[in-house]
């Protein structure tokens, strides 16, 4: 017995000392492991970290009774964090359904596997942590140092609001005018001085006195058309118009006699129309006359003059109506006074808005906020006109809009929503998905923008944020279009076309003086390894903002600067 136990003995420290040696050979030849990781540097794209992971066991390396767990971790200062999928591999005499490695031949793996991005990993490792099972034996490895940190530079999107402003409707002129007619019997010219009594003569004299003393209103000038009805000879009628514009001119020219105005070179105009036709078919057709389609119908059958007389005359009936209740009207002169009515200058409305807003019209209080540069004293002069008009959806949406410029997302978003509720158009679907954008509802922002009846180029520009935050990228560029912006540099450098990016950011006429773009171009010199570029532009972001030295002082886009002692001197 104790013979028997003595052989049990030896033979399990020989199968320990097997597992055992098992273990320590591949730990110690580890370094004939090779891995290589997609991207060399590791990025972030929309929002996430991916890392692609292939691993190559050389032959008589991997032992057929082992089973490998790898699991890549990224180590940041104040935490780290594993990525979701855990690579397990086993040797041939494993009985498990994981990727076998021969002992003989070994073998490869390919891993891919995603974790949320923090703004911690930008300096960060990832590692590769390996743990070996032999029966009940296990064993850790050294950790594998696979990568360096993240570039972040997806992070550096605009998200920046492009709310649509409602305009005013305020026109400071506006024309105004007082029309009256001078009637005259049939076949004369001079003035009966019965029409001088009508109401329309006497409305237009007290207009022309009222007007003379109003400074609100400047005279312009007047017109006189004078007219013979259709029913004579063109004999007749030609001279006939043109004395009926000479006695109505006078009389016109009286009423103007001690107005200052009214000496200004063109202002009384005066045409005659020997037979008023036009006048003629208005009238008819306004008219209860029986055979009315008849004579429009003669109207548009003949052009010649003298041959409508004739046929119109022939219907004796309608023609004995036609000079009771149509002709007489067309014997006249219509007198016209042109005039403009001035409204406030942009320096009154201005003034007034700060003195006593209520004195405005709803147009000149909207106009006020378009006045002013200063984001404090507009949003004081849109609360006021949103005040003063509750129902107006202009005042509501450019107080949103004023607040948005002001920081104020959301008291932007409760304004748009009472703009919603006047009425629900683009333009404050628009500004609501501006709202949610900035808040970093993206799903809501593109909810908005894609419920619009017709995309606007701001919504575009929205949804290209967008499509950067999800890293379709070539979506974005389209969205953006042509017009130079930071955003559409950022999504062209993040597809690729450095160039072109670089390209966009030249052509940009004035740089936010948060730096980023030039930081970007900044980035883009160190891609295309053009370093007096690289230099120049990243002291205009520094100079525009300080932070940017250490934001450049750990971001990988400028790796192969780190040692260069005027990059590092720059970011000191």
């Amino acid at each position: 017995m104790k013979k028997f136990r003595s052989y049990f003995i030896l033979i399990l420290a020989a199968a320990v000392m097997t597992s055992c040696s098992g273990l320590n050979k591949m730990k110690k030849n580890s370094n004939l492991v090779k891995y290589e990781v997609t991207p060399k540097v590791l990025e972030t794209h929309a929002g996430v970290v991916t890392v692609t992971i292939k691993g190559t066991f050389p032959a008589k390396y991997f032992d057929k009774k082992t089973t490998v767990t790898a699991t890549p971790v990224l180590t940041y200062t104040g935490g780290e964090t594993a990525f979701e999928k855990v690579q397990v591999l086993q040797g041939e005499s494993v009985q498990a359904n994981n990727k076998v490695i021969t002992t003989k031949n070994g073998g490869d793996f390919t891993y891919t596997s995603t974790i949320p991005y923090k703004d911690a990993m930008r300096m960060s490792e990832l590692v590769l942590r390996i743990k070996a099972v032999r029966g009940k034996k296990s064993l850790d490895f050294e950790p594998v140092k696979l990568a360096d940190g993240v570039i972040a530079t997806s992070t550096l999107v605009d998200k920046d609001g492009k709310p649509i402003m409602m305009k005013d409707n305020y026109v400071r002129i506006n024309p105004e005018n007082k029309l009256a007619d001078i009637h005259y019997e049939i076949n004369k010219a001079d003035i009966n001085s019965k029409e001088l009594k009508a109401e329309d003569i006497a409305l237009l004299k007290e207009y022309i006195k009222t007007v003379s003393t109003d400074p609100n209103r400047q005279l312009k000038s007047t017109e006189v058309s004078s007219y013979a009805s259709p029913d004579g000879s063109m004999k007749i009628n030609e001279p006939l118009s043109v004395k009926r514009g000479t006695t109505a001119d006078k009389f016109i020219k009286k009423e103007f006699d001690k107005i200052d105005a009214a000496k200004a070179t063109g202002f009384f105009n005066e045409k005659t129309t020997p037979e008023d036709w036009d006048g003629f078919k208005s009238e008819v057709e306004k008219s209860t006359i029986q055979d009315k389609e008849l004579i429009l119908r003669v109207l548009s059958m003949y052009s010649d003059p003298d041959v409508r007389e004739k046929e119109i005359k022939n219907m004796s009936a309608a023609f004995a109506v036609l000079k009771t209740d149509i002709l007489p009207k067309l014997r006249r002169s219509k007198l016209a006074v042109n005039v403009d009515i001035v409204g406030r200058t942009d320096e009154q409305i201005l003034a007034q808005m700060k003195a006593d807003p209520k004195l405005l019209s709803l147009e000149e209080m909207l106009r006020a906020g378009t006045l002013t540069t200063d984001p404090n004293e507009q949003l004081k002069f849109y609360q006021a006109t949103a005040d003063n008009f509750p129902k107006c959806i202009r005042a509501k949406n450019n107080l949103g809009c004023t607040y948005m410029a002001l920081g104020k997302t959301d008291e932007a978003i409760a304004e748009f929503e009472k703009a919603k509720a006047i009425q629900n158009n683009d333009v404050v679907k628009n500004n609501l998905g501006f709202g949610s954008l900035v808040k970093g509802d993206m799903a809501k922002a593109e909810e908005y923008f894609n419920s619009m009846t017709a995309a606007t180029a701001e919504s575009k520009y929205g949804l290209g944020i967008i499509a950067i935050t999800k890293a379709e990228y070539d979506k974005a560029v389209n969205y953006f279009g042509t017009e130079p912006s930071f955003n559409l540099a950022l999504a062209l450098y993040l597809k690729g076309d450095v160039a072109k990016a670089k390209s966009t950011l030249d052509s940009m006429k004035e740089l936010c003086k948060c730096g980023k773009p030039s930081y970007l171009k900044a980035v883009i010199g160190a891609r295309l390894d053009d370093r007096n570029y690289m230099l120049s532009n990243l002291r205009e972001a520094i100079g525009f903002k300080v932070e940017w030295k250490a934001y450049a002082k750990t971001d990988l886009e400028f790796a192969k600067y780190f040692n260069d002692d005027t990059f590092k001197s720059t970011v000191q």
